[in-house]
């Protein structure tokens, strides 16, 4: 039985109760995409270019198979990763990739279009505990101090929910005391929350499948909003009660997939994809949202998620299986393409101390000016030896890169920048 919260009755009350969870110090990555999931790390110090032969590598960890990037906070790396049977969470040392615990969950899903049977989504490291959320569709807590389960949800089991092509893979978001969850689920739970403290269903909402897109906040009018862009939509819900405030179409049927998290830039909600869906930029109000623009020729994904730097946004456009993926900058409130660099190739993007670091599948690594004028790589150096899919972390000048191999690869520890 799914059991509803009362919406807050004061404005004074939702103000107090709208500080984002995990809540983060200065180095953080504890989640998707970093602090506020825009790709910004926030008090890094980068040199202008690395050494000829590239940055110090620390150390390094085997892992097993998925695609769930790194997770830091307070010092230590949440790596989620598969072996046999088992999903396992590991909690190490960043100075030294010393394990502190391992956490041991049993695996049920079957790969099928990808063989990699790994778990996809990144840990969300909160001040007490762990959030991970399984390829099979199992969202589990787990104590930071101990490296123990907390409490234990099937999801996809709970509300009838199919894996789609790779397995669930939408890293959920924690805000206030709730988890919600992309879940894909029957009976108007395209969106499930849960309570942080101890899994219990608060509410379920939308009927939709899901997608590889995570969530992410927007705050407009004074009022938390939590996007989601699921399967064929994007959609505003109240994160409290989960009633859906309103969205728009956003996605093609056939063998296509929205993957990149939505970005939120004051009042303005930029969304992409690839597959001809393209990208679209809108304004948000209270009860509704105003078209800008939006195309398939500026900037669509097939599944990075671009950076906003001031006006501009820096990303891939392209698809990755086609060999037709590029990097370039877009100028936010027109969809006006300033430049392209061709064959680029996909890249997972990082924005710090003025520069942007592109993580590219091929395991380079290259650190360019984000300049609206022209390209400019300023160093570069291999950080991966095999594939890269999952998405980098920066933390205390450390960038941790893992490798995507067919039985996985390793996490590397690469000091990039001031400690």
């Amino acid at each position: 039985m799914i059991h509803r919260r009362f919406p807050w009755k004061s404005l004074a009350a939702l103000l107090i109760a709208a500080a984002l969870v995990p809540t983060t110090q200065a180095g953080d990555w504890p989640q998707i995409l970093g602090p506020h999931r825009n790709g910004h790390a926030e008090n890094e110090k980068l040199p202008d270019k690395w050494s000829e032969d590239g940055p110090q590598e620390l150390w390094r960890r085997d892992l097993g198979t998925g695609y769930a990037g790194p997770a830091v906070k307070d010092d230590v790396v949440y790596l989620f990763h598969r072996q046999s049977s088992s999903e396992l969470l590991d909690a190490v040392d960043l100075k030294t990739g010393e394990r502190i615990w391992t956490c041991d969950m049993p695996a049920s899903y079957r790969a099928s279009i990808n063989p990699d049977d790994g778990p996809r989504c990144t840990p969300v490291v909160t001040d007490d505990s762990v959030v991970v959320f399984g390829a099979a569709g199992q969202l589990r807590c787990i104590n930071r101090e101990t490296g123990k389960i907390r409490w234990a949800v099937d999801l996809a089991r709970e509300f009838g929910a199919q894996e789609g092509y790779f397995g669930f893979g939408s890293t959920p978001i924690v805000y206030d005391k709730l988890v919600l969850t992309n879940v894909g689920g029957r009976d108007n739970a395209a969106v499930v929350a849960v309570t942080l403290k101890d899994g219990q269903f608060a509410w379920r909402a939308g009927n939709d499948g899901a997608s590889y897109s995570s969530p992410t906040m927007a705050t407009i009018a004074d009022r938390p909003y939590a996007v989601f862009v699921t399967r064929f939509q994007t959609l505003l819900f109240d994160p409290f009660t989960g009633r859906i405030l309103y969205g728009f179409p956003f996605g093609q049927r056939g063998p296509t997939v929205n993957a990149a998290t939505p970005l939120v830039s004051g009042n303005k909600l930029f969304v992409t994809s690839n597959y001809g869906v393209g990208s679209r930029l809108v304004e948000l109000e209270k009860t509704q949202f105003k078209p800008i623009w939006e195309n398939d020729d500026s900037l669509s994904s097939h599944y990075n998620t671009p950076i906003l730097v001031g006006d501009y946004l820096y990303g891939v456009h392209g698809r990755e299986d086609l060999g037709r993926a590029e990097l370039r900058c877009v100028e936010l409130a027109t969809g006006k393409v300033m430049w392209s660099e061709a064959g680029f190739g996909t890249s997972h993007l990082i924005y710090a101390d003025g520069k942007l670091i592109a993580v590219k599948n091929d395991g380079a690594a290259i650190l360019f000016k984000p300049d609206p004028q022209k390209f400019q790589e300023l160093s570069r150096f291999q950080a991966g030896k095999d594939t890269v899919w999952a998405l980098p972390a920066l933390s205390g000048g450390m960038l941790l890169v893992r490798e995507s191999g067919q039985r996985g690869g390793p996490v590397r520890c690469y000091q990039i920048g001031a400690k």
